[in-house]
């Protein structure tokens, strides 16, 4: 692999054999090394393609301004998260993760810790990213010999769940809102509590999270086949009273007017969510 460009002692991005652009880490890597000079490859520790060109300008910038210690304890963390939730995420990550954690620690050096005003809502909604948030924490502890508090693991959840569903975070603070907001008609509407640790919870949690990121984006479920709406209406007339309620407040508060699609599901959901069915 031929160095394109020199970062830091520890930092180069080069050119594969395919002239595609790859950024390579590993001590020592780039000392006394200009662009066009091969790398040694057994100095290589880890390898980056990041296929988002503004991403990988981004990342090559933050990787010169910042440690490569904190580098490395960022990519182990996301390779927990990806291995933890078997999805892809999305390559932004590794500029905002890496920039959040290091961040974080400088803060709390200061005694600048900040309060997560979604701490309670991360670890009920997102409960796989916040247990890998809490993960990360003992990681950072262990390397690093700094306890951040439990904040911080749901901040590190919610740049997961950024990563997971490709949306930038003041979305993920929104879609998190929407979400707690129809937990909370379908509970006092039904006057339960729900069993978080039940499948339909769980299904019914990952339903609203993608439902609320289509009404950010604008992009509805949409058919023209009305015939099993009115079919599940009729069904579960208690569940789709809870639905209408749902529907009322999302027009009142954002405006938005929901298809006979996305009520369907609503519907269904909350009707398994409910009585377990």
């Amino acid at each position: 692999m031929k160095i394109a460009k020199v970062i830091n002692n520890n930092v180069v991005s080069v050119l594969d054999e395919r002239d595609q652009e790859l950024v390579v880490m590993g001590r020592g890597i780039a000392f006394q090394k200009k662009p066009g000079e091969m790398v040694d490859e057994s100095r290589i520790e880890k390898i980056f393609r990041l296929d988002n060109k503004d991403i990988s300008e981004r990342f090559k910038t933050l990787l010169d301004e910042i440690p490569i210690e904190f580098m490395e304890m960022t990519e182990e963390i996301i390779s927990l998260a990806k291995m933890r939730l078997g999805k892809k995420l999305n390559d932004s990550i590794y500029v905002s993760l890496t920039d959040h954690i290091h961040f974080a620690i400088e803060r709390h050096k200061k005694g600048m810790d900040i309060k997560n005003a979604l701490l309670w809502e991360t670890k009920r909604l997102y409960k796989d990213e916040f247990a890998i948030g809490k993960e990360a924490l003992l990681m950072i502890k262990n390397k690093t010999g700094i306890e951040l508090p439990e904040d911080e693991a749901a901040f590190i959840a919610l740049h997961i769940v950024n990563a997971e569903l490709n949306e930038e975070m003041p979305n993920i603070v929104n879609i998190t809102k929407v979400m707690q907001e129809i937990l909370s008609i379908v509970k006092y509407h039904f006057h339960v509590d729900f069993d978080e640790e039940s499948l339909h919870y769980y299904r019914f949690i990952t339903h609203l999270k993608f439902f609320a990121q289509r009404l950010f984006s604008g992009s509805y479920m949409e058919s023209k086949d009305d015939f099993l709406f009115d079919t599940v209406k009729n069904k579960y007339r208690d569940a789709y009273g809870c639905t209408n309620k749902i529907k009322q407040y999302i027009e009142k508060e954002y405006g938005w007017k929901l298809t006979s699609e996305e009520l369907l599901y609503l519907t269904i959901h909350i009707e398994r969510v409910v009585h377990q069915a």
